[in-house]
């Protein structure tokens, strides 16, 4: 997100009940309260129905096998289902016209107004009612549950150099040419904008193919005429019927179509699959080319964010569903919900359930963490079917400097030119340029620069003037643009900010700035600017007006990278687990999160009407920091193991992306994490499995893991049904019974590619399967006990052939009573190269 710090405050102000919407009913002579539920039937729906066609299929011997490797892989692509679904008989309109008839049924001649029937993943639909007439619906034998919408809130030129991508894992897949071809990446946002060359697809002789899996569609609308999308930009839609009903949809700036009216989402698409090579050029200065991750992928855009108020679950889920339905093969959410799902499991939400149908479906599901930082337990994705990437650094950077008359250098921000090197220049303050001295009496903002009528020209004409930097521009009610536009009308050789003590630990985006220019981010150093200019005035002795400004200063300028060792860290603002597992906060046996990627300071395309943040608008890119812009980088380098193993399971390529992650930063020391908004780099220590999940990244390690460890559909069913109480919920959600499993698993058993126990009583024994997808290969087992547990790991050493799987017993004991968190690792070191990473968590242990 932009500057989603100050974003985050809105969307907090937002989120205190502004939501409540008022519907007046004529024929009930009174005003009743309304709201958006999501209401599911019992009946599976029509993904379900499909597999368990194709099941039957199979099982009658008509020929067709699926790969071993991929049990629950994509079966119904080989027949294409999801385009039959609209000739079956319970197809789309079928399935819509049942849920009319219920809803007739049980709201006889009362008023209600149905948003959305969910017939792919979920059987259900959106509907706007009262309260009595929800309870009505809940009491239906057909009606599985009824839950409340929700609301949710959104959470690249060196990156691909950074993660190795040239050398490593594009080299592998035939280099940028065709790195990610045939993928179609689909993204929950706020839409794309289709005119930037980052998404055309003509820019390289060699053209894009036609995913012939993918059956989407492209609105035409009159921000997103005919001809938009192409054979790149594969689909693109929009979802909005929740907020337009809570009258909170403004047409003039969140564009009731797919056209990106915030940035947000062109910023996302392109991180993820961006066209390779195209120049970032921003307020007329050249900071490289950009790529995204998996240049060659497919991208479709489902549009469920909206500029002024961010989204909700109604509109979420409908772009879920259309989204597998369409055929995808990745999902990106740079979304989470503003608040923990109640009820006995966080992981019964209709986001994540919709979400596990998609896994059962095939589909990667990438989300970002949130942006909730650095506190334990701050986490805003879930389940364990969700790949969760949280945000870390990367290596490149752009500092800026101001240097004094009095030798003092003062570090600041602002993608800026340099003054001329070898001259100083004389700094005037803004408030002691004034035309006259009424109009700090009748403007106590004129500091900040934002009209060039109220200052003396010939005063700051040729020298640098400094501007105040106050929480209005957090709250976007002064810019640094206009503040340069009077800079320029005033012949300033450049421009200097200082910020008010007033704004509080608030962390500045490098801010382009087209002339000479910096920004003082902390306000102690704005008090040694300020001290320096304010001991270097003469004054006359008598009248005690200015007649001499003595300060002088350069600026060193911020267009330049500068490239740091002490990268990867992992941000103070990427929310950190353990995951919890109900709003009581319990903490679930689950990693959260599971991964780091880049988010910090990404440059990536902005949209031509992007207003997301002020200091990018009407650029045609923009930088910006946010778990939201990790996410994508991981939805883009699935794209590439996809491709290379077209059969890996959802839960196969999450391991592969785990296992082989990096848990050092470029200088070989561990990887940092940042404790504290305040300065966050000297609040900082070594980051845990709850920081950075597996570790940062590795790209080319990713595609050759060697072993892998996989889930399925059922397995993630045996663990919901092992959840205390359960029942009832996955069959609302699922339409299956819990009794058909009838050995259900704790979630430390899943076969994740992470081990953590939240309660270790005594003692406890797990087992991992890994499967080899590489050649024969013999595995010695390392490992390093979490403090206050002892751990043993059987077999310590084993050969596997190519495609065979190895079971691994390990058992912890609790050595002490201790309630707080430790970590360990298993490793696995294969004698052809192959190394594997699995985290170890215990958190409360009872000896």
């Amino acid at each position: 997100m932009g500057n989603f710090y100050c974003l985050y405050l809105v969307l907090l102000l937002f989120c205190f009940g502004f939501f409540a919407n008022t519907l007046s009913q004529a024929d009930s002579g009174s005003d009743a309260i309304t709201a958006v539920y999501i209401v599911s039937l019992k009946q599976a729906p029509a993904a379900h129905y499909f597999e368990e066609q194709l099941r039957r299929h199979n099982h009658h011997g008509h020929g067709f096998h699926h790969n071993s490797s991929s049990s629950s892989g994509r079966l119904n692509r080989l027949h294409k289902p999801r385009n039959n679904s609209r000739y079956h008989p319970s197809s789309g309109s079928y399935i819509s016209r049942v849920h009319d008839s219920l809803l007739r049924r049980a709201l006889r001649g009362e008023k209600y107004l149905k948003l959305y029937s969910y017939h792919y993943l979920i059987n259900g639909f959106a509907v706007l009612v009262t309260p009595e007439q929800a309870n009505k619906l809940s009491k239906r034998r057909e009606v599985a549950n009824v839950v409340l919408d929700f609301s949710v809130r959104t959470a690249t030129t060196h990156t691909p150099q950074f993660l190795g991508l040239p050398k490593g894992a594009w080299s592998q897949q035939g280099g940028y040419e065709t790195a990610g071809e045939g993928i179609v990446i689909g993204f929950i946002d706020t839409g794309i904008d289709p005119t930037h060359p980052s998404f055309a697809d003509d820019i390289s002789e060699h053209s894009y193919p036609v995913p012939a899996h993918f059956s989407g569609v492209c609105e035409v609308t009159r921000e997103f005429p005919s001809g938009s999308c192409n054979r790149k930009l594969v689909g693109a839609r929009h979802f909005a019927a929740s907020a337009i009903t809570r009258g909170i949809f403004n047409s003039s700036q969140d564009y009731a179509s797919p056209f990106d009216g915030d940035g947000h989402g062109t910023h996302t698409a392109s991180v993820a699959a961006g066209n390779h090579g195209i120049p970032v050029v921003v307020a007329g200065h050249h900071f490289g080319n950009a790529s995204g991750m998996a240049p060659r992928s497919h991208i479709a855009v489902y549009k469920a964010l909206y500029k002024s108020f961010g989204g909700f679950a109604a509109d979420v889920v409908a772009g879920i569903d259309q989204a597998a339905q369409d055929g995808v093969d990745i999902i990106s959410l740079s979304i989470t919900p503003n608040r923990r799902p109640p009820g006995i499991a966080t992981f019964f939400n209709p986001i994540d359930m919709a979400l596990l149908s998609a896994v059962k479906a095939g589909m990667f599901v990438v989300q970002a963490a949130g942006n909730t930082g650095p506190s334990p337990k701050s986490m805003s994705s879930f389940s364990p079917w969700i790949f969760t990437v949280g945000a870390a650094s990367h290596d490149r950077a752009y500092a800026n400097s101001i240097i004094l008359g009095n030798n003092v250098t003062i570090p600041g921000v602002g993608l800026a030119p340099g003054t001329d090197t070898d001259q100083m220049y004389t700094l005037i303050s803004a408030v002691h340029a004034l035309c006259n001295e009424t109009i700090l009496a009748n403007d106590m903002y004129v500091g900040e620069c934002q009209d060039s009528s109220n200052f003396n020209e010939e005063l700051i004409q040729g020298n640098l003037l400094i501007c105040s930097y106050s929480i209005r521009f957090v709250l976007g009610l002064s810019t640094i643009k206009q503040a340069l536009e009077t800079a320029k009308n005033l012949s300033a050789a450049g421009v200097v900010f200082y910020m008010d003590p007033y704004v509080i630990g608030f962390q500045l985006n490098p801010t382009p700035l087209e002339i000479p220019g910096i920004i003082i981010p902390s306000p102690d150093d704005s008090k040694i600017l300020l001290q320096y200019y304010n001991s270097s005035l003469e004054r006359d002795g008598l009248s005690r007006k200015i007649v001499r400004f003595g300060a002088v200063a350069s600026i060193s300028g911020g267009l330049k990278a500068n490239y740091s060792i002490t990268a990867p860290k992992v941000m103070y603002y990427s929310a950190r687990g353990p995951d919890p597992e109900d709003s009581s906060l319990d903490d679930a046996d689950v990693m959260k999160p599971n991964l780091v990627a880049p988010g910090n300071l990404i440059w990536a395309a902005w949209s031509s009407l992007g207003t997301d943040s002020v200091e990018f608008q009407g650029e045609s890119f923009a930088m910006m920091s946010g778990t939201s812009m990790a996410a994508p980088h991981i939805a883009g380098l699935a794209a590439l193991i996809k491709q290379k193993f077209p059969h890996f399971s959802p839960a196969a390529i999450a391991s592969a992306l785990s296992t082989t992650a990096s848990l050092y930063d470029k200088s070989g020391g561990p990887i940092m994490a940042q404790r504290a908004y305040a300065n966050p780099d000297v609040n900082q220590s070594p980051a845990t499995p709850f920081d950075m999940g597996s570790g940062f990244v590795n790209a080319t390690a990713a595609l050759d893991p060697g072993l892998i460890l996989d889930s399925t559909y059922e397995d993630y069913m045996s663990f919901l049904c092992g959840i205390n109480g359960s029942g009832p919920v996955v069959l609302n959600y699922t339409g299956q019974n819990c009794w058909v499993y009838n050995s259900t698993i704790g979630s430390a058993d899943l076969n994740l590619p992470s081990i953590t126990i939240s309660r270790l009583q005594q003692s406890k024994t797990v087992e991992r399967t890994v499967t080899n997808i590489a050649g024969n290969e013999t595995y010695k087992v390392g490992w390093s006990a979490p403090y206050g547990v002892s751990v043993k790991v059987t077999p310590t050493r084993f050969f596997i052939g190519t495609g065979e799987k190895q079971i691994l017993t390990i058992m912890f004991n609790a050595t002490m009573n201790n309630s707080v968190a430790s970590f360990g690792r298993i490793g696995l070191f294969g004698d052809q190269g192959h190394k594997l990473n699995i985290p170890l968590s215990v958190i409360l242990k009872f000896s």
